[in-house]
C-alpha cells in the first residue's frame, strides 16, 4: 500500500494544481479562494475516485490487470522519472524550451489560459467550479486506483485510502489554508520567500524530487523481482 501513497505524493506535483494555487495566493483574499478550490477539487476527486475503484474491484478488471501490472511497471515509471531529472539537470531540454519561446513570439502577447482569467476574479464560487472541472482523474490517480482495487479491501478501508490519498494528493491547497489559519502573520512573508525560492532554483527542486521518485520506484521495481 506504501506504492499508493507514493503515487499520491507524485499527483501532488500536477503542473496545473501548482500553478493554480499560485495564482490564488497572489490575488485578495486567498483563503476564501483556495477554500472554494479545494471543496471543488476534492469533490470530483474524491467522488470520481470511489466510483472508479469500485467499479474496478466488482468488475474483476484490477484482477486481470494484475497480471500486466507489476515491478514493472514501478521500473519503466521510475527509470521515466529520472530521464526527466537527467534532462532538467542537463539542461538538455534548452531548444525545446528556445521553440517555444520562439513560438510565443511569433504569436504575439497572449492572454493567460481561460481558467487563470477565471481565477483573478477572486470569487470562491468561481474557484470551486474551477477546481470542480481540472481535477479530473489523472494517469498517476488511475494507477493508484488499480492497485487499490486490487488489495480487495473492505469497503470502509478503501474508503478512507481513497480519502487519504486525496489528502496528500491536495496538500499543496492544504498547507497553506493551514498556515492562514494557524500564523496568518507569518504566512504572507513565507509565501513570497517561496516564491522567491521557486523563481530561482525551481529547476534545482524539479530535479532533486524527480530523481528521488524514480530511485524509490526503480528499487521497489527490483526489490519486488527479487523476492
Amino acid at each position: 500500500m506504501g506504492d499508493v501513497f507514493l503515487l499520491a505524493f507524485l499527483a501532488a506535483l500536477y503542473p496545473t494544481l501548482l500553478a493554480a494555487t499560485t495564482v490564488m495566493l497572489m490575488l485578495p483574499h486567498p483563503k476564501r479562494l483556495l477554500l472554494g478550490y479545494l471543496l471543488g477539487a476534492a469533490m470530483t476527486s474524491i467522488t470520481l475516485g470511489l466510483v472508479i475503484v469500485f467499479t474496478l474491484r466488482d468488475s474483476g478488471i484490477a484482477q486481470t490487470a494484475k497480471t500486466t501490472l507489476g515491478p514493472g511497471e514501478d521500473i519503466v515509471l521510475g527509470c521515466l522519472a529520472l530521464i526527466v531529472a537527467y534532462v532538467l539537470g542537463s539542461g538538455r531540454d534548452a531548444p525545446l524550451r528556445e521553440r517555444r519561446r520562439e513560438r510565443k513570439a511569433a504569436k504575439g502577447p497572449q492572454g493567460p489560459p481561460r481558467w487563470q482569467q477565471l481565477l483573478g476574479r477572486g470569487s470562491a464560487r468561481v474557484t470551486f467550479a474551477v477546481g470542480a472541472v481540472l481535477t479530473l482523474p489523472g494517469a498517476t490517480y488511475i494507477t493508484a486506483l488499480y492497485r487499490i482495487a486490487d488489495q480487495e479491501l473492505a469497503d470502509p478501508a478503501t474508503v478512507a485510502v481513497v480519502l487519504g490519498f486525496n489528502v496528500i494528493m491536495l496538500m499543496l491547497l492544504e498547507i497553506p489554508l493551514l498556515a492562514y489559519a494557524f500564523a496568518p502573520q507569518w504566512t504572507p512573508r513565507a509565501i513570497e520567500r517561496f516564491r522567491l525560492e521557486l523563481r530561482e532554483r525551481g529547476r534545482a527542486w524539479g530535479v532533486r524530487v524527480a530523481a528521488a521518485l524514480g530511485l524509490l520506484m526503480v528499487s521497489r521495481g527490483i526489490l519486488t523481482l527479487l523476492t
